[in-house]
């Protein structure tokens, strides 16, 4: 197994290795016209690019100085975004590349290729006209000259970087702007009448870290108290880091406001960043974690359970804890970070399972990737009598870049069937 993992891991490196110097060969060997300053200066960047990802990724996870990580992260995680658009920009360039490359120059207005080498005629010459000289094929196609080369490199390439980087411009915009709040109605056929149109506001994966900080906070809380909330659902990849390094930052959650309270479970993430530290910190904010537990809401069960990264700490997901002895005859509400549970939310009879994690694939191409893994990647979907919603996320790991997936903070709105 362990061998495997490591032939896994020089397989993606290798990759890697290979996407980067293909984007180098491109956009600075191809574009320059021999060694000289600016193709120095690509190459070092294209060398410090990956290291400086490479540095950013190493930096989080080994927890690292927080103002280290800070200074890394920027250059590092922006790298990481612009290296795969500027690749997939390239590959397009390649389909086109041949066709400008094969055209060739239209004759001067001075030249007559089906005249050349003839006198003019004689208007008062009686000899007969000259048979038409034999057909003769056409030349072979000469090869691109060296400038001509040069001249399509520099279109192709500066048109992909302009590509690239104004897609990861957009996309780091939209994330820094804030989730946009999205309204779904879920009818679950326990719900009383009494209980509908019970409002969830559900944000899940805001990752607080060295790039998205007390700021980015703040604008969540103010989107999700803007929608007046009968419950706030956080569920899961609040942080990324240390409660000494981000408390600051997870500060504003305290002012979050709903008339049932404010419910929170563990993702993958908060076993990365010590997560018992974090559960504590945010009851001390006013969250009520739910660790494989339940609590009864006028109208129905709300439950809560860990998240799967917690098995290898013994904090794993335990339904039987959190569902076992409940009553079936009431709607029930479920939190888990990773939809991916969602089998065993069938088995307990849960009515509705609220999850993220899956960030909608953050960066396209990587939403198909991503519906590999997950059983649902975004949206609204049913299982059985259960029914599982996927938030796609309010922040960003890594690059604070989405492209094709933007953020959201889902208003889940219960409908009973008895209304």
């Amino acid at each position: 197994m362990v061998i495997l993992f490591v032939l896994a891991g020089i397989a993606a490196l290798a990759a890697l290795a290979g996407m980067q110097w293909y984007a180098w060969r491109r956009l600075v060997r191809d574009t320059t016209a021999g060694p000289g300053f600016a193709r120095r200066a690509g190459a070092v960047v294209f060398v410090a690019g990956p290291l400086l990802m490479f540095a950013a990724v190493a930096g989080e996870r080994a927890g690292a100085p927080f103002w280290l990580q800070k200074a890394l992260a920027w250059p590092g995680f922006m790298w990481m975004a612009l290296s795969i658009y500027l690749v997939l920009a390239l590959l397009v360039g390649e389909l086109v590349r041949p066709f400008f490359l094969s055209r060739r120059a239209k004759p001067t207005p001075t030249e007559d290729p089906g005249s050349e080498g003839l006198a003019p005629e004689d208007p008062g010459s009686e000899d007969p006209a000259p048979e038409d000289p034999a057909p003769t094929e056409d030349p072979a196609p000469k090869r691109p000259t060296p400038s001509r080369r040069l001249f399509v490199s520099r279109i192709v390439g500066g048109t992909a970087a302009a590509v690239a980087v104004g897609t990861v411009g957009h996309g780091t915009y939209g994330v820094l702007r804030g989730p946009r709040v999205k309204r779904v109605t879920v009818p679950l056929a326990k719900l009383p009448r009494g209980a509908h149109g019970f409002r969830i506001a559900v944000v899940s994966d805001i990752h607080l870290g060295p790039v998205l900080g007390r700021g980015f906070t703040q604008r969540v809380v103010d989107t999700i108290n803007g929608t007046q909330p009968d419950l706030i659902a956080v569920v899961g990849d609040l942080v990324d880091g240390s409660v000494e390094d981000l408390g600051p930052a997870a500060a504003p959650l305290a002012q979050l406001r709903a008339r049932h309270g404010t419910y929170f479970v563990t993702g993958n993430h908060e076993y990365f960043s010590g997560a018992e530290q974090w559960v504590e910190h945010v009851r001390e904010l006013g969250l009520r974690p739910l660790e494989n537990a339940r609590t009864e809401l006028p109208g129905f069960d709300l439950a809560g359970v860990d998240d799967v990264a917690g098995e290898s700490e013994g904090h794993g997901p335990d339904f039987a804890k959190a569902l076992g002895d409940r009553d079936r005859s009431r709607a029930s509400v479920l939190l888990a970070h990773q939809p991916v549970v969602i089998h065993d939310a069938v088995k307990h009879g849960v009515d509705l399972q609220l999850s993220g994690h899956t960030h909608g694939g953050q960066l396209w191409p990587g939403n198909f990737i991503a519906d590999l893994a997950n059983p649902t990647l975004a949206g609204l979907e049913r299982y059985g009598d259960t029914q599982l919603y996927v938030t796609r996320g309010a922040g960003a790991w890594g690059p604070p870049v989405r492209v094709g997936a933007p953020s959201d903070i889902t208003v889940v709105e219960l409908a009973s069937r008895q209304a």
